[in-house]
């Protein structure tokens, strides 16, 4: 049997460094508009409203409707605090990405795949900041791991007939809820339903099937059954498809992208192949890979290209839309580094692992993009602020100038959250929400709220194309703001990109209207 020295304190070392990473990503990491409108939804569910039909919502639902029930945790400690929600929430994905590693090599490899998975993930800055702000990928990605787990479970031989059906329908169940989080997980279903299928696994397919089929009905049905809501969920995906075509240059930027903040995975991922087609023993690694209990690793390799695929024909595939189903990617890389390790090698490989991931976060690009604004002709712009400590500061400010205050007219929802604040109807989208000419003009003139706040991004984008609105009509609609509301307050490089946040007041006059 071959064990590794010294096991333990690579995993000692790979728990410590996603502790200082994920603190790093909570609390140096760039805002994101996102993280704004994904809590907003929750808030809105947990006052009785419905995505799609109340408010508009372009995800799965489940996002708004679990973290409905966590609400208290942004309302007590704001952004940082959901911050650190999401990151507990992607850390135990993590854990369990080790654990499917490690059930899905022999005996005497388990210990090694699951360090390799655990360092590869958890030693990683840029996975953990998309882990940590509050978007769909740490429940999605929990989601993920947990169907994958409880389907390799499923699929061991001699297991009971009613633990195998169990497990297997407890994996179609995540699987499901994964899709109910992010719609393009779905295809993950119709990947383990297929292995399940060819493989002749028929009373598992049979759990799988209950288990996926019943939770898509419970969280699609009552929005399948709702007009109002149906119709707001067709219009999400039209949403999703407005924004042009297929851009080949744009496509092989996100995979350049990915490639770099994934670097170790896909270094390792490399090794395992060429020790397999180049080693004098690649008769015995091939027999080894071929082993029955390294499906599941097949299997998570199959269903991450599966959606990888998929996501990369969105007509903008932000490399960040990976990142629920890079757990499996580290499975599959991982268990077969792991298995094609020879004995006395197999501390060498974890050394080459941890040093790895170690020297690409520690010369991530993102501790750069976290402490500047980027540069001045010769000089460097370093922030004054993290951008969190920032955003708590212009709330304390907006507080200060409205105590108590509900309400805030803003574009960066963000910043709602940090105050504590509710924002007009059809504003729960940030600076993707879909108003007419005509409606953003009357909501302007109405002064809807006795405070405002708006940064660069306000009335920029056009959705659902997405591109620039026209300046000239941009104008217009500061022109009305300033008739409405006077500035109090002026905060340069703010939020996202670092554009100027204007505070107003409303005017006395307007409030008498």
């Amino acid at each position: 049997m071959s064990k590794v020295r010294h096991i333990g304190w690579f995993f000692a070392l790979g728990a410590f460094a996603a502790l200082v990473l994920g603190a790093a990503a909570v609390w140096l990491g760039s805002l994101n508009h996102d993280e704004g409108w994904y809590l907003y939804a929750a808030n809105l569910v947990k006052e009785g409203k419905m995505p799609y039909r109340d408010f508009f919502y372009t995800q799965g639902p489940l996002f708004p409707i679990v973290y409905s029930a966590l609400t208290p945790v942004w309302e007590s400690f704001g952004l940082l605090g959901a911050r650190i929600l999401g990151l507990l929430l992607g850390l135990a994905g993590i854990v369990i990405a080790s654990q499917l590693a490690a059930h899905s090599v022999p005996a005497e490899k388990k210990s090694l795949a699951a360090a390799v998975v655990f360092l590869s993930l958890g030693s990683n800055l840029y996975h953990l900041y998309y882990l940590a702000i509050p978007k769909t990928y740490a429940l999605a990605s929990l989601f993920v791991v947990m169907g994958f787990f409880f389907l390799s479970f499923a699929s061991d031989a001699g297991r009971s007939r009613v633990a195998s059906f169990l497990f297997s329908l407890f994996s179609g169940a995540s699987l499901a809820f994964a899709s109910g989080t992010r719609i393009s997980l779905g295809i993950l279903l119709c990947v383990c339903g297929f292995w399940l299928l060819v493989t002749r696994r028929y009373l598992p397919l049979f759990g799988f099937c209950v288990g996926g089929f019943g939770a898509l009905a419970l969280v699609y049905g009552p929005f399948l059954l709702d007009a109002g809501a149906l119709k707001g969920l067709v219009a999400a995906q039209r949403y999703h498809t407005s924004r042009g075509g297929f851009d080949i240059v744009w496509t092989v930027g996100s995979l350049s992208r990915l490639v770099r903040w994934y670097l170790p995975l896909f270094v390792i991922a490399g090794l395992s192949v060429s020790r397999v087609l180049l080693s004098s023993s690649r008769a015995a690694a091939a027999r080894t890979l071929k082993r029955d209990s390294l499906n599941m690793a097949l299997l998570s390799g199959v269903g991450f290209m599966a959606v990888f695929f998929v996501q990369m024909l969105a007509p903008f595939p932000y490399e960040d839309y990976q990142v629920p189903v890079m757990g499996l990617f580290a499975v599959s890389a991982g268990t077969a580094f792991a298995s094609t390790l020879s004995p006395r090698r197999s501390e060498m490989g974890l050394l080459l692992v941890i040093g790895m991931c170690w020297a690409c976060s520690f010369g991530s690009p993102l501790l750069e993009k976290w402490t500047t604004n980027g540069q001045d002709r010769f000089w460097t712009l370093k922030k004054n602020k993290f951008e969190l400590a920032q955003l708590r500061d212009v709330a304390k400010r907006i507080e200060e100038l409205d105590p108590g205050g509900k309400e805030l007219f803003t574009q960066d929802i963000y910043l709602a959250i940090e105050t504590r604040r509710k924002v007009p109807a059809g504003l729960e989208m940030g600076p993707f929400s879909i108003l007419s000419d005509n409606q953003w003009r009357e909501l302007i003139s109405s002064a809807p709220c006795k405070m405002a706040a708006f940064s660069g991004y306000a009335f920029a984008i056009e959705p659902p194309e997405c591109s620039e609105r026209p300046v000239s009509t941009q104008m217009k609609y500061w022109q009305l703001l300033k008739e409405k509301y006077d500035l109090v307050d002026r905060e340069e490089m703010f939020g996202q990109n670092a554009t100027t946040l204007l505070t107003l007041k409303r005017k006395e006059e307007a409030a008498r209207k």
